[in-house]
């Protein structure tokens, strides 16, 4: 699991500085899937407009709608939620994609109060509550999110149940992953999609010299990350139960699924995706 952690980590800190530029269509076609998603998530949003409540002393105080974006990346889903939450927590073992996430909020205006993130793992058998994450504030979320991060766990399972335990009492949580597809081929006939063990090919199969080349080492790394290809809905179902959260499940896939190029090939893999969500009992 160390070793698929620390693969994970190395290959998303070389691609935070140019990852929502290169994948801007693709980011883009999700939010909007997931915008027109807010009635089947479930959780009792904030409306855009709602700024607060008047007390009986002339005070204001807003309904808290806490969000943890776990795997947060540069912060897809925490952007897409964020006008609909009070609070956009994230968490990454990728210091340089918690740099990112942290410094487009800053440049949209918003406080560490209102969406920041930290470097942190849960996913560590031994150890499920890391000093980094054991504070008050990174407990009793109304919703825990995972945008396409599930496929690079080692023990998804485990990852389901230690978000749970982070979640109040009837909080959601959401999973955007794809669904189960053929590993992808590349032309030399090599699992594209890797088994997680970490024994890159080394090859270059591009014809554009060291652009290409470059390209396709960015995609074995990439591959090498992977370690299930998808899930269906009879997996997630299960996982949600045993991870305390099955009350309430559903399952949706998202439109016709997005596209994906491999390393300097100019074509890509369509793979459809889904949103999976179910309630804390």
């Amino acid at each position: 699991m160390a070793e698929v952690t620390e693969l994970n980590r190395s290959h998303f800190n070389n691609e935070a500085s140019n990852y929502d530029s290169k994948f801007q269509k693709t980011i883009q076609q999700l939010t909007e899937a997931i915008l027109e998603r807010l009635d089947f998530i479930g959780v009792d949003w904030v409306a855009d407009e709602e700024d607060g409540s008047e007390q009986g002393d002339g005070s204001t105080h807003a309904r808290e709608v806490r969000l943890l974006d776990y795997a947060c990346g540069t912060g897809l889903m925490s952007r897409a939620l964020a006008p609909y939450t009070t609070q956009c927590v994230g968490v990454d073992i990728s210091e340089g994609m918690v740099g990112v996430y942290n410094a487009t909020a800053q440049n949209q205006g918003l406080s560490e109060d209102e969406m920041h993130a930290v470097v942190g793992d849960v996913t560590v058998p031994e150890d499920p509550s890391p000093a980094a994450l054991s504070a008050p504030r990174f407990f009793n979320f109304d919703v825990a999110v995972l945008g396409l991060g599930f496929h690079h766990f080692a023990d998804p399972p485990l990852a389901a149940k230690r978000l749970v335990e982070r979640l109040r009492p009837g909080g959601v949580l959401l999973i955007l992953d794809f669904v189960t597809h053929e590993p992808i081929v590349k032309r030399d006939g090599h699992d594209g999609h890797g088994h997680g063990h970490g024994h890159g090919h080394g090859h270059s199969h591009g014809h554009g010299g060291d652009k290409d080349e470059g390209k396709d080492k960015a995609f074995h790394n990439a591959a090498h990350t992977v370690t299930h290809h998808g899930f269906s809905e009879s997996q997630m179902k299960g996982i949600f139960e045993a991870a305390g959260a099955g009350r309430g499940f559903a399952f949706q896939e998202m439109g016709s699924g997005v596209v994906f190029t491999h390393g300097s090939t100019k074509d890509g893999s369509k793979r459809r995706v889904f949103l999976a969500r179910g309630e804390k009992a």
